[in-house]
This record gives C-alpha cells, sequence and structure tokens, in this order.
C-alpha cells in the first residue's frame, strides 16, 4: 500500500482549504490503495524555520522537526491542497517544505489547488522551483478549483464530475510512480 501524505497548505481562519482536503483524503481513501497521513498544518503548528543547521545535514535539534522528520521520510508520495496568496504560495506550505531536504526525494508529488480566476495555479508555479530542488517529482494531472469556496456548502466541499476525474487519475499517477521510484530512493539511501 502507498503511504500517501495529504498536507492542507492553508492555516488561516475560515479556509477552504481544510473541507477540499477532506474530500481528497476521502476519495484516495474509497480506493483502498493509500495508507494515508492527512497533515493539517495549522494542528502541526511548525514555527518559522528555526534549526541552526542546513536541513540537508539532518542533524536537527528540535523535537517539532524531528517528529516531522519521520513523517515525511515514512511518505511515499504527497499531495498538497494549497490556495494561492497574493499571486504565490502558501507560506506554511512553503516553511514546511523547508525544513527538511532528503526526506522529500525522489517521491512524486500532486497538487489540489484553490484560489480566484487563476484557481491557485500560480501558487502551484511559485512552488515549483522549490519541489525541483528537493528532488521531488511532479505528477501530470493536477486539480485546480476556481473560486472552489463556491462548492464548500455547510462545511462540506462538492466536486464536480470534471475534479472527480482529475483527482481520480492524479492519485493513480501517485501510486504508480511511487512504486516507480522507490528503487531509485533506496539506491540514493546506500
Amino acid at each position: 500500500m502507498t503511504k500517501l501524505m495529504i498536507i492542507v497548505g492553508s492555516v488561516r481562519e475560515g479556509r477552504v482549504g481544510l473541507p477540499i482536503a477532506e474530500w481528497v483524503r476521502d476519495e484516495a481513501d474509497k480506493t483502498g490503495r493509500f495508507d494515508i497521513d492527512f497533515v493539517d498544518l495549522r494542528e502541526l503548528a511548525l514555527p518559522f524555520m528555526d534549526e541552526p543547521n542546513h536541513p540537508r545535514l539532518m542533524q536537527y535539534t528540535k523535537p517539532h522537526t524531528v517528529a516531522w522528520s519521520r513523517r515525511v521520510a515514512a511518505a511515499d508520495a504527497f499531495l498538497f491542497v494549497t490556495p494561492e496568496y497574493n499571486y504565490s504560495y502558501s507560506p506554511a506550505l512553503k516553511n514546511a517544505l523547508d525544513y527538511l531536504n532528503k526526506e522529500w526525494w525522489r517521491k512524486p508529488v500532486g497538487f489540489v489547488s484553490y484560489g480566484g480566476v487563476s484557481s491557485g495555479t500560480r501558487g502551484v508555479v511559485g512552488l515549483l522551483p522549490t519541489i525541483t530542488g528537493l528532488g521531488l517529482v511532479r505528477v501530470g494531472a493536477n486539480v485546480e478549483l476556481t473560486f472552489g469556496g463556491k462548492q464548500v456548502v455547510d462545511g462540506v466541499f462538492h466536486p464536480q464530475d470534471k475534479e472527480l476525474s482529475i483527482l481520480s487519475h492524479e492519485l493513480d499517477e501517485l501510486a504508480t510512480l511511487a512504486r516507480a521510484l522507490a528503487p531509485v530512493r533506496a539506491e540514493f539511501d546506500t
């Protein structure tokens, strides 16, 4: 079973990212192919990067970093549910990425982005240099929600058929790439 980490990339009060991420989790769970680690960055509450050493060294000094490192290292694939803020990425998600280095290496990542007219895509594009530098491998299918908050009714996200179809394809890609990249990660670890 693929260990999939779903990360809620927004920590704001009243965020629509949480019900969207809960929908993503439920859809991934329905497939029966994933062991899901659901990470709400608001609950994780990582402080602004406070480690004295470069993450590449893995010489962590803070308990919150050690715990975060273990969770990320255990994951085979990632799905980031992320907003666009001011034509760019969520600072909470960027901070969570920056805490670590090798733990992300050669694992697939997909996005479910949301925002206004641009559907959060500018936030994803802003993260691309970071995910590339960390060695993450981006899948081709990504859900993009234009004004996704309008699809949240009474705290529940209501997807359209198109979004269900794209997410299904994205989950397929994540599972396939996680298996394909496992030997590459194993070779890197030796």
